[in-house]
Formats: C-alpha cells, sequence, structure tokens
C-alpha cells in the first residue's frame, strides 16, 4: 500500500488533501437536498488518475465519518486490489457463486470505508453489470452506507460507465490534464448525457504543482448542466 497513492490518509494536511476535501463538500452538496447515496466514477481514457483519485475521495469521505463503500466495477483491468493490498474476492464472484454482496466486503481498509474488489474477471463484464443481480447488489449497498463509490472503467473505451450511469444517483468524470484533448472529454460527457446520467461535474486532476490554487480543478453543472468552476 504505497503512501503516494493515499495522501488523503498519510499527509491529510497537504494541499492535495485539501483539495479532496474541497470536492468532499461539493459532493456533499450537489443533490440539492436529495442526498446522492451511489455514485459513479469514470474517465475518458485508461490512465487519467481515475482509481487513485477515487480511493482518495472515498478516504476523505470517511474522515467525515460518513460510511463509505468502494465497489471496483471495472471487471476488465481491475486495479483496486492491488492498490489496497486486498484479497480479489470481489464482485465478480457475486455473480459466479450468487453470493450477497455482504460476502465479499472487506471491511475497515480505512476508517469509515469498507471495499469490495472486483473479483476474477468474466467473460462478460457489462451483462453482469446490466443484470437484475447488480441491482440488487447495488440496492444492499444503498441501505448499509452513507455512499457508494463505483470505480467504473473508461467511458469512452467500453460501455460500463454509461450503463451503470443510468442506474445511479449521479456520475463523475475525472480527466487528466494533458492526457486528453478537449474533444475526448466533450465525447465522454456526450456518451452519458445519451443514456440521461446525472453528471454531477468533472475533477482535472495532474494539474501542474506549480499553480497556486493547487492540483485539482472541479467543474460542476446547475440543474440546466450549464458549466461553472471551482478553483481548488
Amino acid at each position: 500500500m504505497a503512501e503516494i497513492d493515499f495522501i488523503t490518509h498519510y499527509d491529510s494536511r497537504s494541499p492535495v488533501s485539501e483539495a479532496y476535501r474541497a470536492i468532499r463538500t461539493n459532493l456533499q452538496f450537489a443533490g440539492a437536498g436529495k442526498q446522492l447515496k451511489t455514485l459513479v466514477f469514470t474517465s475518458a481514457i485508461p490512465g487519467e488518475g481515475k482509481s487513485t483519485t477515487v480511493a482518495n475521495l472515498a478516504i476523505a469521505m470517511g474522515q467525515d465519518d460518513k460510511k463509505i463503500l468502494l465497489i471496483d466495477c471495472d471487471m476488465r483491468k481491475p486495479v483496486v486490489h492491488r492498490r489496497f493490498g486486498l484479497l480479489n474476492r470481489g464482485l465478480s464472484n457475486c455473480f459466479a457463486e450468487d453470493l450477497p454482496l455482504k460476502e465479499v466486503i472487506q471491511a475497515d481498509v480505512f476508517p469509515n470505508l469498507d471495499v469490495v474488489t472486483s473479483g476474477p474477471v468474466p467473460p462478460n463484464p457489462a451483462e453482469l453489470l446490466g443484470s437484475k443481480k447488480m441491482e440488487a447488489l447495488l440496492q444492499e449497498a444503498a441501505e448499509t452506507y452513507d455512499y457508494v463509490f463505483l470505480d467504473m472503467p473508461p467511458v469512452l473505451a467500453v460501455t460500463d460507465a454509461a450503463l451503470m450511469s443510468s442506474r445511479v444517483d449521479g456520475t463523475v468524470i475525472i480527466l487528466g490534464s494533458g492526457d486528453i484533448g478537449p474533444d475526448e472529454g466533450k465525447q465522454a460527457k456526450s456518451l452519458l448525457e445519451k443514456v440521461h446520467a446525472n453528471i454531477l461535474g468533472v475533477i482535472l486532476n495532474k494539474v501542474p504543482q506549480h499553480h497556486k490554487s493547487g492540483y485539482y480543478y472541479y467543474y460542476y453543472y446547475d440543474e440546466n448542466h450549464n458549466k461553472k468552476r471551482k478553483r481548488r
């Protein structure tokens, strides 16, 4: 478990950790009076720092005394079990062995943070995510936790993130500064809008350290999907 991957835990007073707390606050108030419990996190392409961002945001949520479940829904190229140093018995096992979610939850990985890894890579991830079983697992999680974070594959690579975005309370897009062009970011947003995803905003990470405002930009959308920017 590398300290650099979990800066919100190992260096909670750093500017980056403060940026995560600012994003945490934005998400907590994004529902305009309605709590958003189930959230998809996706990126446009691989390598934008999505899983590290989701993990740190989940840790930051736990530090605010919220009970968090992080589920690795990338059953194609899973990384969460390696990042956290966990046994990879997880989501796909629920389908293969007809298990309830509680059977594969790894508890207290960090304070107030439980994790479900992806499990072994199945032959049909999209079919599993779109199944009634997945709907039941998500409902089970929402009844137990304050927030359920779904770490999804990149939306431009496969359909999984768009599929799940139509079934959850909100979606956050994570983009790596310098990793993609504006067209790819717009295309990712467009694909999610086609499934009527509730896009809560965009986290732009990998912002160069010399930026005085910090490492992260957070874009959010009002009810009319007009883009506003908060710099952190």
